[in-house]
This record gives structure tokens, C-alpha cells and sequence, in this order.
């Protein structure tokens, strides 16, 4: 144990003298294991932030929610044009699936339209989601109430002139004062302000709900009747917990064929779209992202190996006068093949350090330019210590064999 600890004090020590001796060829020989080491873990790091924010904005919601939808939320075998010429889904059929399929919690009517503007006086905030949905809606998505409230069950049915405001909206509008029972204008109509919502924050996809409005699908539709391209229609279905999700699926699929009087062997012309069959494409996503900043950095790892090699050579060629004499005095082959591995693996490891360092200032500083938090994990960093290590000890292994088999009265003559 003490002859290893020997070694890697003196590898240490030739590794060191290595970079002080030969500043310009030692760093950028380290350059590529450096620029290796921050690509892959800089793009680990950014995908599994990407991963956590995701399943962060996810996790309030079941992940059994079912989007039933003209449109398909992932890859379909159904041609373009074949779906594009799909019927939306419609109020009647909400009405209709929520009074014959079985095993409901909770359903909800929703409509997906543009961004608009809203208004308080002579106060404008621009762009802002507006969400028209049922009352069920805040049974489905996690949608948490500051003060006031959400509409109830009448005023959805009946398109009442009443609406939630997000907390920014809340915040562009009326500033410190409380927004509940002030009338803001949308699509040129006043709704009354009936709660504002609890500040959410950036999510993954864009859609904060501190930027959004909430009002009576109902309202939307006597406005603009059915038929409206600027709206998108889908029903939201949670089923009841611990049910067959497939089983549920085949009913709801069987329920809306007949409603739609589908004949047997035509394809279905509407997607039921489950919210974890999304996780697991976004899953997909992430995977494929992984390999391809493997692919990208196992270049710049096989440049740096060669530029261990590299240092090492010319290490064996400048130190082979000493290696005889070591070799004279009683040292093993073995012993010389560990200091130079062991050299060679200190170097790499060095420059994989530099690498991780780079990645952690670049974390810091973008987590302090964006509302976005990029985490080096203990993982990553364990990962990239020990991909320094693997290039080291495969960098370093001919060379180091290459010392140890230096015949003594050879290597001594040579450094005469």
C-alpha cells in the first residue's frame, strides 16, 4: 500500500513538473480531454435540468389525464392530410361522453384559442393565454387560488361574463389594489373579476398560468358559435384513480365512434392522447439528446486520449536515462509501468477538472441570466471524473508499457 502511495506522489509530482516545464505543449495537449469533459457533461447537465423542470411542471398533475383531441400529442401512422381533414370535437359530445362512460372523475370542455389583450381603464397588458374551459377545469389542472374564486357549476353552464386572472395580469391591471369585483374588458365585452390565481413562475413549455385568463367556455361559444377557426376544441378527461386506463380507453373510444357513427374497419378520426404517454415521448426526447451529445463529445474525448498519449511519449523519451537508473537500482517493471500510468491519469484528470469547472461557471451564470435553474449533479460530476480517469488509463497504457520494457544498460546509454 505505502509503494502505491510512493507512485502517486511521484507521478503527481512528474505530472505537475510536466505542466510547469512544458506549459504551452502540456495545456494544449490537456485542451482536448478539457473540451471533451465539458461538452458531454454540459449537455448531460442541460438535459437532465430540462428533465427536472419537466417533471417539476408535471408532477400536480394525474398523470392518467386524457386529452381527447382532433390532434395527435406524439409520432401517428395516419397521413398528414388524412388528419387534417378530422372533425373537431364538440360541446354535444362532451355533453354526450359525460353522461354514458363510466369511471369519470372529472371532464371538462375546453377551448385552445390565440393570445389577446385585456384591459382595466387605461391600463392594456398584451398577449395574455386566455384558458376557456367548464368548471371542471380546475379539477383537472393544478390551478391554485390566491383569492376569490374559480366559476362554479351555473356560470360555466350559462357563459356568465366572469373571469380568474393570473397574478401578473393581476399585477399589470391593478397594480396594488385588489382586482375582486372590478370589470377588466375582453373581446370587447366586460367580465367581472371573480379571484386571482397564486403566482406560478416560468414553466417548461411557456404556458404560466401568471400570464393567463380563465372564463366560461360557454361565454366564448355564444360569442362565436362552433364553427370558429381560431378554436381549437378538446375534452380533458381525468378517469377515477386506480381504474384500467386501457380499459377506460377502449370505452371512450367505442362511446365517440358510435356518437360519430364510425362504420367497423374505419379509422378512428380523433386521438385520445394520455398525458404519460407524453412524459414518455418527452422521455424519448431526452434519450435521443443524451446519445447525440455522446456522439458529439466522443470526438473531442478521442483527441484529447491522443494528446495524453502524446505528452506521454515525449515524457518516456526525456526521462529514459532515469528509468535505466531506476531499473539499475531494483525497480520492477511493474513499478515503472504504475508511475507512468498513473501519471497519465492524473494529467487527464486535471484537464477533466478544468472542463467541470468551465461547465459550473456556465451553470451559474446562465441560471443567473434566465428564470431557469441548470444543475450540475454529484452524478455528472462523478461521471466526468471517472471518463478523465478511463481516458488516462487507456491514453496512457502503451506508453507506460513501452517504459516499463526499457532494457536498463539501453535506457542508460541513450541518456548519455
Amino acid at each position: 500500500m505505502l509503494l502505491y502511495l510512493r507512485l502517486l506522489k511521484e507521478s503527481l509530482s512528474f505530472a505537475l513538473n510536466a505542466l510547469r516545464n512544458n506549459k504551452l505543449r502540456t495545456l494544449l495537449s490537456l485542451l482536448g480531454v478539457t473540451i471533451g469533459i465539458f461538452s458531454i457533461i454540459a449537455v448531460l447537465a442541460a438535459v437532465d435540468s430540462m428533465d427536472k423542470k419537466i417533471k417539476e411542471d408535471l408532477s400536480d398533475m394525474d398523470l392518467n389525464t386524457i386529452y381527447l383531441i382532433r390532434f395527435s400529442f406524439g409520432p401517428s401512422d395516419i397521413p398528414r392530410w388524412k388528419r387534417q381533414q378530422f372533425p373537431d370535437v364538440t360541446y354535444e359530445e362532451y355533453d354526450y361522453l359525460r353522461r354514458s362512460v363510466k369511471g369519470v372523475d372529472k371532464m371538462s370542455f375546453n377551448l385552445f384559442t390565440r393570445n389577446e389583450n385585456v384591459k382595466y381603464e387605461d391600463k392594456t397588458v398584451n398577449s395574455i393565454r386566455v384558458k376557456p374551459s367548464t368548471n371542471e377545469f380546475i379539477d383537472i389542472e393544478p390551478i391554485k387560488i390566491e383569492s376569490g374564486r374559480y366559476f362554479n357549476e351555473s356560470e360555466s353552464n350559462s357563459g356568465a361574463p366572469v373571469i380568474t386572472i393570473g397574478s401578473e395580469v393581476a399585477t399589470g391591471l391593478f397594480g396594488n389594489m385588489d382586482p375582486i369585483g372590478k370589470k377588466i374588458r375582453l373581446y370587447g365585452q366586460k367580465l367581472t373579476v371573480i379571484g386571482v390565481l397564486k403566482k406560478q413562475g416560468e414553466t417548461t413549455f411557456g404556458d404560466s398560468n401568471d400570464v393567463a385568463v380563465f372564463l366560461p367556455v360557454n361565454f366564448l361559444r355564444r360569442m362565436y358559435g362552433d364553427n370558429n377557426k381560431t378554436l381549437t376544441p378538446a375534452i380533458l378527461i381525468k378517469p377515477e384513480k386506480g381504474i384500467d386506463i386501457d380499459e377506460f380507453k377502449a370505452e371512450l373510444t367505442q362511446k365517440l365512434r358510435t356518437f360519430r357513427s364510425i362504420k367497423p374497419g374505419e379509422i378512428n378520426n380523433f386521438f385520445i392522447n394520455v398525458l404519460s404517454g407524453f412524459t414518455d415521448f418527452i422521455d424519448n426526447i431526452i434519450g435521443q439528446m443524451n446519445a447525440v451529445g455522446w456522439g458529439i463529445s466522443f470526438f473531442s474525448l478521442l483527441v484529447g486520449g491522443f494528446g495524453i498519449a502524446n505528452i506521454m511519449f515525449v515524457s518516456v523519451k526525456e526521462r529514459t536515462n532515469l528509468i535505466g537508473i531506476q531499473k539499475a537500482l531494483g525497480a520492477k517493471n511493474k513499478f515503472i509501468l504504475f508511475q507512468f500510468l498513473f501519471e497519465a491519469i492524473i494529467l487527464s484528470v486535471i484537464g477533466g477538472l478544468v472542463g467541470m469547472f468551465l461547465v459550473w461557471l456556465c451553470a451559474v451564470g446562465l441560471s443567473a441570466a434566465v428564470d431557469f435553474e441548470f444543475i450540475l449533479s454529484a452524478k455528472n460530476m462523478l461521471l466526468g471524473t471517472g471518463l478523465a480517469i478511463f481516458i488516462g488509463l487507456v491514453s496512457g497504457i502503451v506508453p507506460a508499457i513501452s517504459a516499463s520494457k526499457l532494457d536498463p544498460v539501453e535506457a542508460i546509454r541513450t541518456g548519455m
